[in-house]
């Protein structure tokens, strides 16, 4: 086995966007294409998953990329241990969102442009998750938010999507310029943005002090946008506008992981970051943190307060969408404090069983024609197969034994206990009381109770809530049943699928078996940590407690309603989701409105009166001298006169030296 054959893993999916775009274009055979091309991808993967159980040397293949002067950059890519986890991730949960994506979306105008999108997004994630070199890990990832771009604004015709793909796009962005000024900082100081050089230079210490800093905080801040970490983090919930299984793929398992990925493939880096010194004209201001220090403490911070605004959402998506910016804090927590292997693995649980909650979720919305929990209730008797599917991710998610998320969760928990700070540790042990609270509360919004339907006035404001329609004129899919209704085979499938990982997927972590696996690839050292039991059996006494507040509260009507009365200004607080989107709007409002202001009276003012001031100059003139052209001879027989006795006065007085020579 080569990595010659990874190319494939990456051409697949190019291959089918290019006929979903050309021959498919307009027809039903789109989906199967794209669904054909990703099973191919995962099949793919399989060899080189198994591969590296035995194997430590990562595999390397490269094409030509780009020139420039006497530099060259080539379209390098690498396969380790980290990557082949990242493969079986990416292609996997891709798999099944495109095969619940031909129930979902069957009908939609849009259906072969949807799955072409589709395409290319699982193109832009195996790039990315394949390159060795920054540059070309730069260029899928910039690939990665087009896709997205055009994913969460699926349905253009809905200004909510629209709006919401460019927050998004403008949200990342500013990520992401912070992405490009640490690659020209990092190649600044070692003249090569390739991996493996980079990390070998770390190691030697040629690459060291405050452009290595600068570097890898840039890095960072393309990790804090892609991943959703605050104060980035405002795009995320926004975009749950798009399609849900556009949720379960881009917001759940792979896009937002990105930055979790990026932090873990450049960590070598991120260790030799020590910090230093701050100082300006030579006077020293401070110490600068460890740039994963700074990781740590902004991935608790975030964690903790996504799930504090889940608490109020009533949106079934947003609940989750707030969930994943927790989680993806929870990630980054264990990156910071130091170990890979914990933030790896709980990207690696998490892709499955949240992808496993907003596929589910996707199927209460196919069901009900809503995404307001407040318009639901009692829905497991009519939909058995979704409800156990939520049942089994919410238990994930909760951390309870023996889900995946209780593996992964208390990795991380333990590592931030023995390698962080205690405040760190509760922080994260705070936020598992609130995971499973918020989680329980949708439970049992959605699932227990009875019925409560969309009321008749609702009934038309709801049509096209969950599945507007594409095209202006055509008319939206008709899911909206008087009765809720379990999915078909097709979207409860990929469900009883991804059940399985969502239990097992964590015994991966026993006996260090997950450590051993990533031993080899940079930033993983040491042998794998013992299992932290009384850390183990405090984080399930926190989620059991929080899912046991959660159950309290709504089970009986009008106690949580009681509660969030007598809670006042921190429910409106939470509510307003802290006032911060108010703030950036404001703020970029008035920044642009100023400016523009600012802008218009200097064109108008300075450019336009510069440019109109000398137009009226030479019109004056001009009007001047065209009084002097009267068409008649006498007159021009007068100024020659005059002409000539002029310059023979000047010439008299000049030879005789009444003026100077």
């Amino acid at each position: 086995m080569t990595a010659d054959l990874a190319w494939l893993i990456l051409f697949l999916p190019l291959f089918a966007f290019l006929l979903n775009v050309s021959v498919f274009r307009g027809r039903t055979a789109a989906g199967i294409v794209s669904i054909l091309a990703m099973a191919g991808s995962f099949a793919l993967s399989l060899p080189f998953a198994f591969a590296f159980a035995t194997r430590s040397e990562p595999l390397r293949a490269a094409l030509p990329f780009l020139t420039v002067g006497g530099f060259s950059f080539p379209f390098s890519i690498q396969v380790d241990a980290l990557t082949a986890v990242m493969l079986v991730v990416v292609t996997v949960v891709s798999l099944l969102v495109q095969l619940f994506s031909v129930g979902y979306l069957a009908g939609d105008p849009g259906y072969s442009r949807y799955f072409a999108y589709l395409s290319l997004f699982s193109l832009s994630m195996l790039g990315l998750v394949l390159a060795q070199n920054l540059v070309v890990i730069y260029v899928f990832w910039e690939l990665v938010g087009l896709s997205s771009f055009l994913l969460i604004g699926f349905w253009y015709a809905r200004p909510e999507a629209a709006e919401a793909a460019k927050k998004a796009f403008i949200t990342t962005r500013v990520g992401d310029f912070g992405f490009a000024v640490g690659l020209m900082a990092l190649f600044v100081a070692a003249g090569t943005l390739d991996l493996p050089q980079l990390f070998a230079a770390a190691e030697a210490r040629q690459l060291a002090g405050g452009l290595l800093l600068l570097g890898v905080l840039g890095l960072f801040a393309g990790a804090v946008g892609k991943s959703a970490q605050f104060p980035l983090h405002v795009w995320l919930p926004d975009a749950m506008e798009g399609p849900t299984p556009v949720s379960a793929l881009i917001h759940a398992a792979t896009m937002v992981a990105a930055g979790v990925y990026l932090v873990a493939r450049a960590f070598p880096l991120f260790e030799a970051a020590s910090g230093g010194v701050l100082a300006v004209g030579g006077v020293v201001l401070g110490s600068l943190p460890a740039a994963l220090t700074i990781v740590a403490w902004l991935g608790a911070f975030t964690a903790l307060f996504a799930a504090t605004l889940a608490l109020v959402q009533t949106d079934i998506k947003k609940v989750l969408a707030y969930s994943t910016v927790s989680q993806l804090g929870y990630m980054m927590l264990g990156l910071g404090v130091g170990s890979v292997v914990a933030g790896i693995f709980h990207l690696f649980t998490h892709a499955f069983f949240k992808a496993l909650l907003f596929l589910a979720a996707g199927s209460v919305i196919h069901g009900v024609g809503t995404q307001d929990m407040r318009e639901m209730g009692g829905l497991r008797r009519f939909m058995p197969v979704t409800f156990a599917a939520f049942a089994f991710g919410a238990l994930a998610l909760a951390g309870i034994f023996p889900f995946a998320g209780f593996w992964s969760k208390d990795e991380i928990l333990a590592e931030s206990l023995t390698h962080g700070s205690l405040a760190l540790f509760l922080m994260a042990e705070i936020t598992a009381f609130l995971t499973a609270f918020y989680i329980m509360r949708l439970l049992m919004l959605t699932f227990f109770g009875e019925h409560r339907g969309a009321s008749a006035h609702h009934a038309e404001a709801h049509a096209h809530a969950a599945e507007p329609a594409l095209t202006p004129g055509l008319p939206a899919p008709a899911h909206h049943p008087d009765t809720p209704h379990e999915s078909p085979w097709v979207m409860t499938l990929p469900l009883l699928i991804l059940m399985v990982p969502t239990l097992v997927a964590g015994f991966w972590a026993l006996g260090g078996s997950f450590h051993a696996y990533l031993h080899a690839v940079p930033g993983v050292h040491g042998e794998a940590p013992p299992f932290n039991l009384p850390v183990a059996a405090l984080s399930t006494a926190m989620a059991l407690a929080g899912l046991a507040t959660g159950w309290y509260l709504y089970a009986a009507p009008g106690r949580a309603a009681a509660s969030a009365r007598a809670a006042g200004p921190l429910t409106r607080l939470l509510e307003r989701k802290y006032y911060l989107d108010d703030l950036y709007e404001g703020v970029i409002f008035w920044l642009f409105l100023r400016g523009s202001q600012v802008v218009g009276w200097f064109d108008l003012t300075i450019v336009d009166g510069v440019v109109n001031g000398t137009g009226a100059l030479f019109s004056w003139l001009g009007g001047l001298f065209r009084q002097w052209q009267t068409g008649r001879l006498q007159y021009y027989g007068v100024f020659l006169a005059l002409g000539a006795v002029l310059l023979f006065v000047v010439s008299l007085a000049w030879t005789s030296g009444l003026v100077g020579r």
